[in-house]
C-alpha cells in the first residue's frame, strides 16, 4: 500500500537543528518525506526547505520552502527561492501546528505539485516552480524539535499506467490524455471475485480543482442494488454514504470527524469489507465504517465510479 508510513527508508533520528542533509535518491512522483517532531512553547517559526544543493554563499535554490509561523497570525508561508530571490508567497491560514504539540508532516511529491498533510489531515498543495528532480538536500531550520525524518522513494506514481488489477473493465476503452493513461468515467468494472469478508478495493485518483463531488459504488450486478454508495460532496464538505436497495435509497449517513477530500488533491481510498461493515480509509487515515445493509456480500460483484475526479487506478484483491 503506497501510503503506508511504516516502510520508510533512511530514517534520521533526533537530528540537531539546523539540520542540512543529502536526500539519497531522486524525489520521483509518489515519493514521501515524513517529519515527526514537536513545536516548542517559545516557537516563532520554523521551516522545512527542499533545496537544490547546500551552498550558503550564494544561497542554494529552494524548490519548496514550507514555513509555519506563530507570531501575530498563525499561518504557513510557502515559497520558492531562485538565484537568491524569493517568488510570490502562498499563505495557508488553516494552521495545523500548535505550540507544545507534536506533529507529523507528510510531504508527497506529485508530478506537478507537492501535497502536504499534517497529522493525517490534508493541509496544502504547492505547484512545482523548480523541477523536483533538482532537489537533493533537505534543510530544517528554526524553533522546532524533530524526532525523526524518513523517506519513501516510491515508484508507484512514476508512470501511472491506468491499471485495473483484480477487475475487468466493462465501460469504454481507456483514453490517452497528456501521456498519462487514465480510466474514463463513468467507470464500470466487474470484480474478478465477488465481495466478502477480507476483500479490499483501492481507488486512486485526483480530485478536479473545481470539483463538486464524486461517487464510488459497490453494486450487485444482477439486481442493480447499490450495497455501498460513497459520495464525497466537496461543495458542502459532506461525505455521504447510503444504499440503494429494492429501487429505493435508504437513510443517509454523514457523520465524520474530518472531511478528507480537497480540490486538486491526489487520493487513495481503501474500502475494506469486514464481516459486519465496510471500513473506508483515505490516504492512510481511517475515515468511516458503514454497517452492511445488503447482507448477501457474495452478490456484490461490480464497482462503479463517476464524478469530478481523474481516475488513475483501481485495484481489488
Amino acid at each position: 500500500m503506497m501510503l503506508s508510513l511504516n516502510n520508510l527508508q533512511n530514517i534520521i533520528y533526533n537530528p540537531m537543528i539546523p539540520y542540512v542533509g543529502t536526500i539519497s535518491e531522486q524525489l520521483d512522483p509518489g515519493s514521501l518525506i515524513v517529519i515527526r517532531g514537536h513545536v516548542p512553547s517559545d516557537a516563532d517559526r520554523f521551516q522545512v526547505d527542499l533545496q537544490c544543493g547546500s551552498s550558503i554563499k550564494p544561497r542554494a535554490d529552494v524548490a519548496f520552502h514550507f514555513n509555519p509561523r506563530f507570531k501575530r497570525t498563525n499561518c504557513i508561508v510557502c515559497n520558492t527561492l531562485i538565484s537568491e530571490k524569493w517568488g510570490w508567497e502562498e499563505i495557508t491560514y488553516d494552521m495545523p501546528f500548535k505550540k507544545e504539540k507534536s506533529f507529523e508532516i507528510v510531504i508527497m511529491v506529485l508530478k506537478d505539485k507537492f501535497q502536504v498533510a499534517v497529522n493525517g489531515k490534508h493541509t496544502l498543495l504547492y505547484a512545482h516552480r523548480i523541477s523536483p528532480e533538482k532537489i537533493d538536500t533537505l534543510g530544517i531550520y528554526g524553533q522546532v524539535n524533530v524526532h525523526s525524518v524518513g523517506f519513501s522513494f516510491s515508484l508507484d506514481l512514476q508512470n501511472t499506467q491506468a491499471s485495473t488489477l483484480g477487475l475487468t473493465q466493462i465501460s469504454r476503452e481507456n483514453v490517452q490524455k497528456s501521456g498519462i493513461s487514465q480510466l474514463t468515467l463513468p467507470f464500470e468494472a466487474r470484480l474478478n471475485s465477488p465481495m466478502g469478508p477480507g476483500r479490499t478495493v483501492v481507488v486512486k485518483g485526483e480530485v478536479h480543482a473545481d470539483a463538486k463531488g464524486f461517487n464510488v459504488d459497490l453494486v450487485s450486478g444482477k439486481s442493480r442494488d447499490i450495497a455501498l454508495h460513497l459520495n464525497p460532496r466537496l461543495n458542502i464538505k459532506a461525505f455521504v454514504r447510503n444504499s440503494f436497495l429494492q429501487e429505493a435509497w435508504g437513510e443517509e449517513e454523514r457523520n465524520i470527524t474530518c472531511f478528507p477530500f480537497s480540490p486538486g488533491m491526489y487520493f487513495e481510498m481503501i474500502i475494506y469489507c469486514d464481516v459486519r461493515e465496510f471500513k473506508v480509509a483515505v490516504n492512510g487515515v481511517h475515515s468511516l465504517e458503514y454497517k452492511h445493509r445488503f447482507k448477501e456480500l457474495g452478490r456484490i460483484d461490480m464497482l462503479a465510479i463517476d464524478g469530478d475526479i481523474r481516475l488513475l487506478e483501481v485495484r481489488s484483491w
